[in-house]
């Protein structure tokens, strides 16, 4: 908790600011009060929060509960003040030792009046009476404020905080059934306060929801209804704090917006490492997915998908998505094609990810620091190269071709799609998924570059493999390949491997000094790989494999790439891996 500050305002003169002051701080009554104190740090010690207290996050209006002018000038600073500042104000009534009665019953219509206006504290500088309690109040004021809660007119919360609850409440509802049943009231209870509640205070809480609300309590579990009438009550009642509590908790700042610290953890990124979701992170991702896939059939419809992100300010995901990653037959997103877009957001945009973890709740319902804690940041390119090995999962492969050499049926088919199916609509960039090598899943990220020779960006040229597409029945379509690899290619680390497109069209001779055949034996690449989506079956997977092998060992020789059984060996199970991964998700979900 930080220094707050209290600002004290007049109602009029002699009200005794530095008197209050001066008492709290000592502890005593001045016997001389000086005509104004300097600037004062209340210690921690000495006021019930705890926290440091700079003598203007919080304007006590202060009078003489023995002047009636000055009680009468009370209204006429607080509306001074409000037009002005937006901070809370406090009404001290000071001198209480010189009365006998309480000046609340004509400042009661004055606190209706000025929202603003958080409490009220008759107090005495002189016997020390609630000065304490005045500094309490002023201090929660500040860190519990009712004003972006709560409209005292309308007797209900304000729309902000309305919005936010439903997203905490839809975080904490780990079942997606909306309501929350004892073990999610448990684990949110844990969440905020550090401690669980005791079976019977649960039943006590839902029977508070059931005589006040109809729909409450649902399943003997808390609606969103139950749940926000509970937090009018403690508003209500005064217990700002509890509200407060659980809004710090899931990322709120005072003005109910998620913080950017919270949404933006630290991550340092050094050059040449690139960034990836760790274990935990893929199961808290399965269990968003089991949360929202309803019908059980390993896909998310819109709908589905819609629920999912109901929880983030704003769709995060465009309909081209649906052409990145895999998808059903009615298009949509598959189980695999959902983690797979994750995956490309955590590799080409982590700060994206760690927004959209936020929003999630990762945090809190994968119990972790931050959202940084799901993030593995990799270890330089550099040292891999050195060690002739790596731990990565996910590799870029940038896709070069002339325009209408076969790029986008090349990431289409990527994804399953032969030209029968492949989407002309909402036209992506991007295509990734999963391959096996040895045996072990990788993420390949295939990325079509525009193909605007001159100006290549840094992004388009970083990659852990080339691949060169031309088109086999066009004449000039492979001396784009040739340029670009001799300009920007040939003197690289990048491994490179040439795309023979449309291998089921008639081949011709291309228009340039050596054919491909020889272009690649020259430069020591592969040869040409045929390539085709012209099918009614499902276009061929092993040219993926073998990009996403060389990307893995970029230091293999050519002996190596030629040979037939290099490649069986890196390709050899791929289709068994494939259908365990998604057999083992359905058994997964049934043992849930």
């Amino acid at each position: 908790k930080h220094t707050k500050y209290v600002s004290f305002s007049p109602s009029a003169a002699k009200v005794g600011k530095t008197s209050l002051i001066m008492s709290l701080v000592s502890e005593e009554f001045p016997d001389v009060v000086p005509y104004r104190a300097e600037e004062i740090t209340i210690p921690a010690d000495v006021t019930p929060e705890r926290v440091p207290t700079h003598i203007a996050n919080v304007i006590c209006i202060v009078y003489a509960v023995n002047n009636k002018k000055s009680i009468e000038k009370v209204s006429s600073s607080a509306a001074r003040i409000s037009i002005f500042s937006l901070v809370p104000l406090i009404l001290v009534g000071n001198k209480s030792d010189l009365v006998e009665h309480s000046s609340m019953e004509t400042i009661l219509p004055i606190m209706n009046q000025y929202s603003e206006i958080e409490t009220c504290v008759e107090c005495s500088a002189k016997n020390l009476k609630n000065i304490s309690e005045l500094f309490y109040y002023a201090q929660k004021a500040v860190l519990h404020p009712t004003g972006p809660l709560y409209c005292p007119e309308k007797k209900d919360m304000k729309p902000l905080c309305v919005k936010a609850l439903t997203r905490i409440f839809k975080v904490s509802d780990l079942d997606n059934d909306g309501n929350l049943n004892d073990n999610e009231l448990n684990f949110f209870q844990r969440t905020c306060f550090n401690t669980p509640l005791e079976p019977q205070a649960l039943e006590d809480v839902k029977n508070v929801v059931r005589k006040n609300l109809i729909d409450g309590v649902c399943d003997n579990g808390l609606t969103l209804k139950g749940f926000l009438f509970l937090h009018t009550l403690f508003i209500q009642r005064g217990r700002h704090e509890t509200t407060w509590t659980v809004l710090r908790r899931f990322g709120y700042d005072d003005d109910l917006e998620l913080n950017q610290d919270y949404l933006f953890p630290p991550l340092k990124i050094p050059p040449d490492c690139t960034t990836e979701l760790n274990h935990n992170a893929y199961l808290f991702l399965q269990s968003v997915f089991d949360k929202h896939d309803k019908d059980r059939d390993c896909a998310l419809s819109p709908e589905e998908l819609r629920d999912l992100f109901d929880v983030f300010p704003y769709m995060p995901w465009g309909p081209d998505v649906n052409n990145t990653v895999c998808t059903n037959d009615q298009g949509w997103i598959t189980y695999q094609g959902y983690l797979s877009q994750w995956t490309l957001t955590t590799y080409l945009d982590v700060q994206r990810c760690l927004e959209y973890f936020g929003y999630l709740g990762y945090s809190i319902i994968a119990e972790q620091e931050s959202q940084a804690a799901g993030i593995t940041v990799t270890r330089d390119k550099k040292i891999d190269l050195q060690k002739k090995q790596t731990q990565r999962s996910v590799f870029r492969c940038n896709v070069f071709g002339d325009i209408g050499s076969g790029k986008s049926g090349f990431l289409q088919a990527f994804l399953g799609r032969n030209l029968m199916v492949s989407r002309t609509k909402h036209q992506s960039y991007y295509a990734i998924n999963t391959t096996y090598v040895y045996g072990q899943e990788k993420y390949l990220l295939l990325h079509e570059v525009f193909p605007d020779f001159d100006y290549l960006s840094d992004s388009d040229l970083a990659c852990d493999i080339v691949c060169l597409v031309y088109d086999v029945s066009n004449p000039y379509s492979f001396e784009y390949c040739a340029k670009v690899f001799k300009q920007y290619f040939m003197d690289s680390k990048t491994p490179c491997m040439m795309i023979a497109a449309k291998s089921d069209l008639p081949e011709v001779k291309q228009m340039y000094g050596c054919s491909p055949l020889e272009f690649c034996r020259r430069h020591k690449m592969p040869p040409p790989q045929s390539f085709t989506c012209n099918a009614a079956s499902a276009p061929n997977r092993d040219i993926y494999t073998k990009l996403t092998t060389m990307a893995m060992y970029p230091h293999v020789s050519q002996a190596d790439l030629k040979s037939s059984t290099f490649w069986l060996r890196a390709s050899v199970g791929a289709t068994v891996f494939a259908v365990l991964g998604f057999a083992m998700y359905r058994v997964l979900l049934k043992t849930r």
